[in-house]
């Protein structure tokens, strides 16, 4: 740490400065002098340090004032206090105020080494807790979600408001549109984000295995219980309970649901009581349940009790300004899990292309092919010919011009001329907007329809 560590020794007394900088600038530090609180202050200000040493006593502006300043410039910049008035006073100010440490003059150099190693040990913890509780948030709150268009947006405020509360929360949204990144965006940017956040889907377990794994059993309960197991309820408690395709839960299942949802109350399976839980259930599914409510097939009790709170999440396809971002986004996830990988980029015709695409499949189908192009990609740049063969089996829909150069090979720019005719029509002529999808200019249009010898007007 020494050999990149920066230290303002702040003093008054020049020879005290340079007494401090000869030898920890032997110890690989980096050291500056300040002369006094106001150049100390102005230092503080004009660049960044990972420790102060700083004299209490000072004429024009003493220690605690450049203690005070250096709090509000960075709160965990550690400042070690030194004075030749030590007392107990002063001593409990200075550690009242934020001071890391605190030497009386005359002090031993092996003393303060000591204490600056440690200072700069509890920054980098502190840092490097940070760091990792930023990258659990931007995995599981709102940094998961990729997207600045208008429904996103509108869905980012919603989460929000609502992550707040303790209330149920029904996502509703098709397949593959990421519910599950919303659910864990409402458990981390609420108050139980410090709490557990478990996940089942509803539909990958029969009814059966679906009931223990929720409420748990005891031994013996039924053949092959031959070990407790406390339920993903309990395992949850104090956090928060994301119940995956929660409209095709069997109805007896709902039934014993409720009474969580109504009692928070948890009973095993073979139990002879039950154990109270605090957990916040957050249910999703792509299932039309007002429907299935009215056929039978769904408790309007249950769905009632979570619908407190509904959630729409868009699919991809209402949503097509997002694809850039998300196919970036996804870009850079698939060359970290693939580095040897060669594509570093989609080409401008490439991402129009994709942007256009219906999505039956949302962006679990974008991100399966990102991910596919990036380890089969034999080329830094990803262009249409590459895409051709990986492109989804519905691309035919509208007469995608893409979809009729997979039976025969065209040459590209013909694919691209008819491409960019394809997407103009699609915008209903309006060139403008077809060019800002495409992500070119749209004097391209206009050059290529002339090269082309057929001007729209």
């Amino acid at each position: 740490m020494s050999s990149r560590a920066r230290v303002l020794v702040v003093d008054d007394h020049v020879e005290m400065g340079q007494m401090l900088k000869e030898p920890l600038t032997d110890d690989g530090y980096k050291v500056d002098i300040a002369t006094g609180g106001a150049d100390a202050i102005a230092q503080l200000r004009a660049r960044v340090y990972d420790a102060v040493l700083c004299d209490l006593r000072m004429q024009d502006v003493d220690g605690f004032d450049v203690l005070d300043a250096a709090r509000k410039l960075d709160p965990d910049l550690p400042v070690v206090m030194m004075t030749a008035f030590g007392g107990v006073e002063s001593a409990v100010e200075a550690m009242k105020r934020g001071a890391f440490h605190y030497f009386t003059k005359p002090f031993r150099l092996d003393e303060v080494r000591l204490s600056l190693e440690r200072a700069l040990e509890q920054r980098r913890l502190r840092t490097e807790h940070r760091t990792l509780k930023q990258q659990a948030a931007d995995r599981g709150g709102l940094g998961a979600l990729v997207g600045s268009s208008t429904a996103m947006r509108d869905l980012y405020a919603l989460i929000e408001r609502v992550a707040w509360s303790g209330a149920p929360v029904l996502v509703r949204g098709e397949s593959g549109s990421g519910k599950e990144l919303v659910a864990r965006a409402l458990h981390f940017e609420g108050t139980r984000r410090a709490g557990p956040f478990v996940a089942v889907n509803c539909t990958a377990l029969p009814h059966a295995l679906l009931e223990s794994e929720l409420f748990g059993h005891v031994k013996g309960a039924f053949t092959g219980a031959t070990t407790a197991r406390r339920g993903l309820f309990v395992e949850a408690d104090g956090g928060t309970l994301f119940l995956d395709e929660i409209g095709d839960m069997a109805p007896e299942l709902q039934a014993r649901l409720l009474r969580v949802l109504e009692d928070g109350e948890v009973r095993a399976v073979g139990a002879d009581g039950s154990r109270t839980v605090d957990v916040r259930v957050v249910a999703a599914t792509h299932q039309d349940l007002e429907t299935r409510v009215k056929e039978g097939r769904f408790r309007a009790d249950v769905f009632y009790r979570l619908n407190v709170v509904t959630l729409r999440l868009p699919p991809l396809r209402e949503r097509r300004e997002d694809i850039p971002a998300l196919i970036e986004h996804f870009l850079q996830q698939a060359k970290a899990r693939n580095p040897r990988s060669v594509v570093q980029r989609f080409s401008p015709e490439t991402l129009a292309a994709l942007g256009a695409l219906p999505w039956a499949g949302n962006v679990r189908e974008l991100e399966n092919l990102v991910q596919r192009l990036v380890v089969l990609g034999s080329t830094e740049v990803v262009d249409l010919p590459q895409l051709r063969p990986h492109l989804p089996s519905d691309t035919s829909q509208e007469n995608h011009p893409l979809a009729a150069a997979q039976r025969t090979i065209v040459p590209l720019r013909q694919l691209e001329t008819e491409y960019i005719a394809w997407a103009v029509a699609r915008c209903g002529g309006n060139k403008t907007k077809a060019a800002e999808l495409l992500g070119i200019d749209v004097s391209t249009i206009h050059r290529r329809e002339r090269a082309e010898g057929n001007p729209q007007r």
